[in-house]
């Protein structure tokens, strides 16, 4: 690797959350300088969780939101003067994930015209307005299958492609070693000015951008003979083909080492009969509530809203903060403090991007970057 590419490229993260993603773009070689995240509950939980995950890491540098205002109030001159005090740097790339529950299938479906929608504009704005030499949008699929949706899309990403090349993909976590059936579309822009526009026009079918391939975890979801539902309680073997790496049975934390490992212990009570709870399957994952999830399979979506935590394969329990965090890919060093609600918590967790996706996505732009000499 060249001096140049071992070179930290200056990061702006928005609606940073938990910090998952930053997480996976710092493990790619990344620095991130400026967080924002309105929620001052969830800016203690990332700077607790960033702060003991790089602490393990020989990483000394404390983490902080910098900015707790909204993105609306928050200008870009302010954000330039508490990221780039002596200056801005010749290249820097902005990366988030806007709120998505106005485009998601089992949101309110109010698309832009919602108040969390209108966020994902303000992110173009400040795309256009900072002018990183590149940027990263995260979002639900549902932003581009509406029809109505994609078509506003398509507006504002016009605006966008006057000064940026842009490229975007639907990528499942299952696919990149997590055990969590989470799809997520991906949008790249490249500022016009930093990339030969002949690497554009080679490109087939307008798709220009390396979206990372797991080849090892390719098609997960449908070419392994995944576990099948069974009552609870019953005693099973794993299929010899299922890689245990994405099984929801390699995030569960064993009785023993509930009280040992940090967040393990942290679970909602259960108010439902025992008598009910027994009737639920191992792998009954299509209910409207009290999904259980299957020990030998991935788990779906990680969305937890009002408390609504997937129940463990094979105890009557819901699955703990510790659990969520890994079917996350989160680190285990990844600590969060015992005294904040677990509402909050397992909210954070769900609306995070899996750590190793982000790491791949982060992986594939920065040997972008540099194959295609713009940094």
């Amino acid at each position: 690797m060249s001096k140049n590419k071992e070179h930290k490229i200056p990061i702006l993260s928005f609606f940073s959350g938990g910090g998952f993603m930053d997480m996976g773009f710092e493990q790619a070689g990344f620095e991130v300088i400026w967080t924002n995240e309105f929620d001052e509950v969830f800016a203690k939980l990332h700077a607790a969780g960033v702060t003991s995950w790089r602490k393990s890491k020989g990483n000394g540098i404390k983490a902080e939101i910098f900015n707790t205002k909204s993105i609306v109030e928050v200008t870009s001159k302010e954000i330039v003067s508490e990221a780039f005090p002596n200056g801005k740097p010749k290249h820097f790339g902005m990366i988030g994930g806007p709120p998505c529950q106005d485009f998601s299938m089992n949101g309110s479906l109010k698309g832009f015209g919602g108040e969390r929608g209108k966020l994902t504009i303000v992110y173009f704005d400040k795309i256009l307005e900072l002018k990183p030499t590149f940027f990263v949008m995260e979002n639900v699929t549902g932003l581009t299958k509406r029809k109505d949706t994609k078509e506003y899309l398509q507006t504002l990403l016009k605006r966008v492609e006057k000064e940026y090349y842009v490229d975007h993909e639907k990528l499942n976590s299952l696919n990149y070693g997590v055990p969590q059936h989470r799809e997520r579309v991906f949008f790249i822009g490249i500022r016009k000015d930093c990339l030969n526009k002949q690497a554009i026009e080679q490109a087939l079918f307008g798709k220009w951008f390396p979206f990372p391939v797991n080849e090892k975890y390719q098609d997960s979801a449908t070419k392994y003979n995944w576990g099948k539902q069974v009552s609870f309680g019953n005693k099973l073997k794993k299929p010899e083909d299922v890689p245990f790496e994405l099984c929801v049975e390699s995030c569960l934390v064993p009785n023993s080492k509930i009280d040992v490992i940090p967040n393990a212990n942290e679970v909602f009570t259960l108010y439902k009969p025992i008598s009910e709870l027994n009737k639920i399957a191992e792998g009954e994952t299509n209910r409207p509530s009290f999904k259980r999830l299957h020990r030998f399979k991935y788990s779906p979506t990680a969305c937890y809203g009002n408390n609504e935590v997937h129940l463990h394969p094979y105890l009557n329990r819901r699955l703990s903060a510790r659990e969520a965090l890994r079917i996350q890919g989160v680190p285990d060093e990844y600590i969060l403090p015992s005294e904040i609600s677990l509402s909050k918590k397992f909210k954070m967790i769900g609306n995070g991007v899996p750590v190793p996706l982000a790491k791949a996505v982060a992986e594939s732009l920065k040997d972008f970057l540099f194959t295609n000499e713009i940094i």
